[in-house]
């Protein structure tokens, strides 16, 4: 498989862009951009925890309906949900209807909010673990990492589910913690530049 392929604008982009077209916005506007803002990191963890054992196409086919079930993903209002709301989403057909995550969701809801109020924000935890540029592999080689795996422990530790290695990897890929965009991608320098300009958060 080649590390590219060529979009309609014959400009090459990460390979995994031509599983669906409605990667390729996905990739060339937020995958990789880094991001310091807590509800958006909420989010992704969360729907990366949604995704395990499913394809990234299905859960970024329902995000909107993710959205609206779960409030935006406001962390105070997720962490408030009680068993009348598991019972609501379990019949909620829009979005992936698995007791289990559901529940790791409104968990995690409740430890985020342990954690803001222990660091000051989530981004400023998980900010504090980006990796050092000489500990990346080549970009998209692996699916864990040392970091990742440190980071799903101390998660894991603190009461969070559904926080393995490689959901926690794809997390800090697409959350621009590291660049992992191929070396050939448009997109590499782009999402460069914006972590050089990016202001890592302190509290």
């Amino acid at each position: 498989m080649t590390a590219t392929m060529l979009g309609a604008d014959g400009k090459p982009r990460c390979h995994w862009c031509s599983a669906a077209p409605e990667f390729i916005a996905y990739h060339d506007k937020e995958w990789g951009f880094p991001v310091d803002n807590d509800q958006r990191l909420f989010e992704k963890l969360c729907l990366e925890g949604f995704q395990s054992g499913l394809s990234w196409r299905t859960i970024l086919a329902k995000r909107e309906n993710f959205r609206a079930a779960f409030h935006g993903f406001d962390i105070d209002r997720v962490a408030r949900f009680t068993k009348r709301d598991v019972e609501r989403l379990l019949k909620d057909a829009g979005i992936v209807r698995h007791r289990g995550k559901i529940e790791a969701a409104i968990n995690n809801a409740g430890q985020a909010r342990q954690l803001i109020e222990e660091e000051g924000s989530l981004a400023a935890f998980f900010w504090r673990h980006e990796p050092d540029a000489g500990q990346l592999p080549s970009p998209q080689s692996v699916s864990t990492s040392a970091v990742s795996i440190a980071l799903s422990k101390d998660l894991k530790k603190r009461g969070w589910k559904f926080v393995g290695p490689t959901t926690v990897y794809a997390f800090m890929q697409a959350m621009g913690l590291i660049n992992d965009h191929v070396e050939d991608c448009i997109v590499r320098d782009k999402v460069e530049r914006a972590r050089k300009r990016f202001k890592r958060p302190t509290g």
